[in-house]
């Protein structure tokens, strides 16, 4: 196929987050979003996700930018990671550029990023590509459809979306536009799958509005609400009821404090400078006059609600009358934590309201009859059903067959697959390296699969340590062999199994010794062996055990 367009995702299929999207004509190529992903309880020690750009760097004279269809952490949270690795022009609404501006800051990187404000409606117009930023609607400010208009046809990303008629800002999604767009011929369309399986149409951002001014009636405490630090039209909602009663408004949590304020500046947040607090004089009011908005809907256990609900929290205690609203839906995989949260507020005392009690939160993916408006309005020659697990890929495709569109004109990729498009034909013809780097601490990619595996063993095994110093010109044991366990068993309460690791111990150093065996990977490997032997003969456990031979 030549003068094809590519598209390879490099992220954000088969799983929540880690959004990346390149799309390349010839020598020109564009990145859509650039986001990170979520650990799972397997990756132990692991903080965030990152995805893998080989691909990218090896083309990276070809790379014209990053353009962002929204500021969530699952579309911008890498970019820090990666600029350190290819430095390139970033393009993305005020509100989005000002939360990656602020990230780049706390990095050290924020005077050497090329940053360039768009705002809905505008065109960045490439060599051989022009890329089109049209107005969105989701759970945050500033989210933009992006279309990139290539001489082979109009590929169509619609980024996170939903179709919400009353948005808080009045800013409608632009469907006039989208629909100009189906009649000129889109030849690729790349839509959000997030909320495929649920039927019927999302409900409207404003009905939050409406449940808290009724939820913050008559209470004669404080009321602490958490949510996501970038709903910033949630957080308006919050602030409109705290005014409306009278109550004074305080942030818990840095990514709150430090994104409320970028939104503020920005003017998507209007909030009255006498109705805003710093956190630290909530105790000069009464609590019936505070209203605080804190980090932590999901559960972590270092954000702010989970510090709040278990004692640790700086600021905030618990006290008789308080009112905590979570208003937010648990990501797949922190139900656990964010009912263990939910439990201890409840031991403490308190009263907690959450969505399955009241309708604390809508989401902001479209449902199944808002993504059958999108497919109506853009009618593609192609579709590519992205940003969701396989099941929700698989169902975006079944509805585009319900559509309408052919079996062989959807298709389901993977990351890292090459799909080539012409104005007639597409197929999926090759893959390049993607998948997942591991960030921990201030490691990037030093943690991998080995790694893990280690740390997975040691959570559930444990370990055991056996030391011992040795005489090379004697040939002689002059000190040990001692036991060390850690998440093993606890040596005072298993003496007598202890013993037995270092009668086994001594009687294997004894016979290296006395053959003059004195390599060190002999003495360590065998001391390994028999112990091993033993300890899953009495416990059938296997530790990760460790022999350590010094020589004195």
């Amino acid at each position: 196929m030549s003068d094809t367009v590519k598209v390879i995702p490099l992220g954000g299929l088969g799983s929540i987050g880690k959004n990346i999207t390149a799309i390349q004509y010839k020598s020109e190529i564009i990145v859509i979003d650039c986001g990170m992903g979520f650990p799972d309880e397997q990756m132990y020690g692991v903080d965030l996700i990152i995805p893998d750009i080989t691909y990218l760097l090896a083309h990276k004279d070809q790379v014209k930018g990053i353009f962002f269809t929204h500021g969530h952490e699952d579309h911008i949270g890498a970019v820090p990671y990666i600029l350190q690795q290819i430095n390139i022009p970033l393009y993305g609404t005020r509100l989005t550029l000002g939360i990656i501006e602020n990230k780049l800051q706390e990095h050290g990187l924020a005077k050497d990023c090329k940053m360039h404000s768009v705002e809905p409606g505008d065109c960045i117009q490439l060599e051989q590509m022009k890329i089109e930023f049209i107005r969105s609607t989701h759970s945050i400010a500033g989210a933009c459809c992006i279309a990139v208009h290539t001489p082979e046809g109009i590929i169509f990303h619609t980024g996170d979306f939903k179709v919400d008629y009353t948005p808080i800002d009045g800013q409608t999604m632009d469907l006039e536009r989208i629909g100009e767009l189906g009649k000129q011929g889109i030849l690729l369309l790349l839509a959000d799958s997030t909320n495929v399986e649920r039927k019927g149409h999302s409900p409207s951002e404003q009905t939050i509005g409406k449940t808290l001014r009724r939820l913050f009636e008559g209470v004669k405490g404080r009321v602490i609400v958490a949510t996501f630090a970038s709903n910033i039209h949630r957080i308006q909602q919050i602030i409109d009821a705290s005014i409306k009663h009278n109550r004074k408004v305080a942030f818990s949590g840095r990514s709150m404090e430090n994104i409320t304020k970028v939104a503020k500046t920005l003017g998507y947040l209007d909030i009255p400078e006498n109705m805003l607090i710093p956190l630290e004089e909530i105790h000069n009011y009464s609590n019936d006059k505070i209203t605080i908005i804190t980090t932590g809907s999901q559960g972590e256990p270092m954000a702010a609600l989970a510090r709040i609900a278990f004692g640790h929290h700086r600021v905030i205690k618990i006290q008789p009358n308080d009112l905590f609203i979570i208003s937010a839906s648990p990501i797949p995989g922190n139900d656990k934590l964010v009912s263990k949260v939910i439990n201890e507020l409840y031991k403490k005392g308190a009263e907690v309201i959450y969505k399955d009690i009241e309708d604390v939160h809508v989401s902001g993916h479209a449902y199944k009859e808002e993504l059958k408006l999108i497919h109506s309005l853009t009618h593609p020659k192609f579709f590519m059903p992205a940003h969701g697990e396989y099941r929700h890929l698989k169902h975006h495709s079944d509805l585009a067959k319900e559509m309408g569109m052919k079996q062989e004109n959807i298709f389901i990729l993977q990351d890292g697959d090459v799909l080539e498009l012409d104005h007639e034909k597409a197929a999926i013809t090759g893959r390049v390296r993607a998948g997942n780097i591991l960030v921990d601490g201030i490691g990037v990619g030093d943690v991998g699969n080995i790694v893990l595996r280690d740390r997975k063993h040691l959570a559930e095994e444990g370990m055991l340590i056996v030391v011992a110093a040795i005489d090379l010109e004697t040939y002689s044991i002059m000190g040990g062999p001692d036991v060390i366990t850690r998440g093993f068993v606890y040596a005072k309460d298993a003496e007598e199994l202890i013993n037995q690791v270092k009668a086994v111990a001594t009687k294997e150093l004894e016979m290296c010794l006395a053959y003059q065996m004195v390599e060190w990977y002999i003495l360590k490997a065998n001391i390994k062996k028999v112990v091993e032997q033993l300890l899953y003969e009495k416990t059938k456990r296997r530790p990760t055990i460790l022999s350590i031979i010094m020589e004195v």
